[in-house]
């Protein structure tokens, strides 16, 4: 512990900065632990959904309603930011600021560029299809299930903003490495929830 306090006193960090102290370490295991409770959460969110999927009261179906083309575009730009933030974890790892900020400010990028497809989204089922929350059992789960992971991207693009902040402000160091560890963990697992859903919800909707 006492080289890592030198090091970190030099200017110099290890290879690995998150995992450099104790507390960086107790803060990845506790966040995986954080991930497994969103994992349960979501899975009850899908289970509702495929309960009530059918149940439309004669509303629009998910074969009338969804548009592929569009949901694949915010797919793929949700897919892009999952690879720009492995980027900013290996400039993390070889310790370039600028490089991990440029790359965080990508992620952030398309995180926005994602929301703002699943925002029109919505406003299309709503005001042009007569899609609301309560239209029917499956308006009500969908819309509870794909605005709850719509939540996740914006609190997880703010998170990556202010830690942004901190790195312009304290610099890269082994108490802001951790920090950004585990935001991309939180990024990677909501992309992955995103893949089920496009699948699940999606996929599955227009073939039936």
């Amino acid at each position: 512990m006492a080289s890592t306090h030198t090091e970190h006193e030099k200017g110099q960090l290890p290879q690995y900065p998150e995992k450099a102290t104790l507390e960086g370490r107790n803060k990845i295991l506790a966040f995986w632990l954080f991930l497994g409770g969103e994992a349960v959460l979501f899975g009850t969110l899908f289970a509702t959904f495929l309960t009530l999927r059918n149940q439309t009261n004669e509303g629009p179906t998910a074969a009338e309603l969804f548009s592929l083309p569009l949901t694949a575009a915010a797919t793929f730009i949700l897919l892009v930011s999952s690879l720009t933030s492995v980027f900013a974890i290996q400039a993390l790892h070889r310790h370039k600021v600028k490089d991990l900020i440029f790359w965080l400010i990508v992620t952030v990028v398309l995180g926005l560029g994602f929301l703002s497809l699943e925002i029109y989204e919505f406003y299309e089922y709503m005001h042009l299809e007569n899609f609301g929350m309560t239209t029917s059992a499956f308006s009500s789960a969908f819309y509870t299930l794909v605005g709850f992971h719509g939540a996740h991207v914006a609190f997880g693009v703010l998170w990556i903003g202010v830690l942004i902040g901190q790195l312009y402000k304290k610099g890269l160091t082994v108490v802001t490495a951790p920090k950004i560890y585990v935001s991309a963990m939180y990024w990677h697992f909501i992309d992955v929830v995103w893949v089920f859903i496009f699948t699940v919800v999606y996929l599955l909707g227009k073939v039936g």
